[in-house]
């Protein structure tokens, strides 16, 4: 019994570890000529061949693939397969030649393999936009533009642009767009009565004077406008602002235009309260100015630079209440003058109004202004708020620009 136990035991042991070898991933079974077995040797590895099959007593010898041959798997092989991959026209050379990999060959940006031949990339026409962009292995899908987008161009790259909202950018819509072209907005000059109008704050300008490189190129609005978060304006909006406007304006008009269409996103909506929060605090400390045309224009001709005439002053006058009267002049100035910094030009305009007969209370109050917007909680206001809002593409836009 103990020994037919012991039988059983050696059975059991050759069976499973017969079991493991057939299912071991990497060995061959050879047939070996001097004991007339059938043995089960082991595979070589990828980038080596068998150079002698295992024996009974010894096991597989592998060697290495000489160059410009390559092994791709295990495998039981008594030579490397040859690099036989030659790129054709309009192909390059994506990976080299290796001990595991044959040569592989792409074709050029712009072009996709079909049939061995590298096919350029279809064009999406005006009306549709890319789904998909094609790659060397595939051609452009294109898709219709759907209601509220368009496409006014013929690419292989572009994709559907949404309509510009001309009534959330303060304009009106006197076309309306279709699947390839654009709404048209245009100022909306027939508003009466005609208002008050400041187009950026002197809180505004604070926060946003934070985004000026200082040094701009010619592509530096583009760059901004792309780098905004949120939906991005269009490009005849971004067009028509360069036209309009000077250098430094046209940052200001661009991030105020972006700020008034992505109002609904969280983190504008903390920056526009902020800037609420701000020229309410502004307000407290000159809204109680009731200055004559003689005193406006002691102020304004105390500012240096170019100066607001009497036409401004009165038009001022008789549009704006006395309570936004000075930061309307302050923004005409600041427009005139090439856009110089508001604060500064107010504070040089301080110094020179001693010599003038200009009532006291008002100069504390403007200094008050200027106090509270060189504190360093305003400085706080655009880092935290405006840089987080932006993050670091601001900071890599301003590096490209500089």
């Amino acid at each position: 019994a103990s020994a037919f136990l012991s039988f059983c035991c050696q059975l059991l042991d050759l069976f499973f570890k017969g079991t493991l070898q057939d299912k071991s991933p990497h060995t061959y079974s050879h047939y070996d000529p001097r004991t007339s077995r059938q043995l089960l040797c082991d595979q070589c590895p990828p980038g080596s061949y068998v150079k002698q099959h295992c024996t009974a007593t010894s096991p597989t010898v592998c060697a290495p693939c000489p160059d410009q041959y390559y092994a791709e798997d295990w495998n039981s092989n008594d030579e490397c397969q040859y690099c036989n991959t030659v790129c054709k026209e309009l192909q390059y050379v994506r990976q080299e030649c290796t001990s595991t990999q044959n040569r592989a060959c792409e074709c050029v940006e712009g072009r996709y393999l079909e049939l061995e031949f590298c096919l350029k990339h279809s064009e999406c026409p005006p009306g549709f936009g890319v789904a998909q962009p094609g790659t060397p292995e595939s051609d452009t899908v294109c898709k219709r533009c759907p209601e509220g987008f368009f496409s006014n161009e013929t690419s292989s790259k572009a994709a559907c642009l949404k309509h510009t909202n001309c009534t959330a950018l303060g304009f009106k819509t006197v076309s309306k767009g279709n699947a390839v072209r654009d709404n048209v907005c245009e100022e909306n000059t027939d508003m009466a009565p005609q208002k008050c109008v400041i187009d950026v704050t002197l809180c505004e300008e604070a926060m946003f004077r934070f985004a000026l490189p200082s040094q701009l190129t010619p592509n530096w609005l583009n760059l901004l406008a792309d780098s905004l978060p949120g939906t991005k304006l269009s490009t005849e909006i971004i067009e028509r602002i360069k036209q309009r406007h000077s250098p430094q304006e046209q940052t200001f008009q661009l991030l105020k235009l972006w700020k008034k269409q992505n109002k609904e996103q969280d983190t504008v909506k903390k920056i526009i309260q902020d800037i609420d929060l701000c020229e309410s605090s502004v307000l407290r400390r000159i809204g109680h100015l009731n200055l004559t045309f003689e005193h406006l224009s002691t102020l304004m001709a105390s500012l240096p630079g170019k100066k607001v005439g009497r036409e401004d002053i009165e038009r001022t006058m008789k549009l704006c209440q006395p309570t936004e009267q000075v930061l309307k002049l302050l923004n005409l100035w600041r427009i005139k003058n090439g856009d110089q910094d508001t604060i500064k030009g107010l504070m040089y305009g301080l110094k020179h109004l001693k010599t003038y007969p200009f009532p006291k209370r008002t100069i504390q109050s403007l200094k008050k202004v200027i106090k509270y917007l060189h504190r360093f909680t305003m400085y706080t206001l655009h880092q935290k708020l405006f840089s987080e809002m932006v993050g670091n593409q601001i900071k890599s836009v301003k590096v490209r620009c500089v």
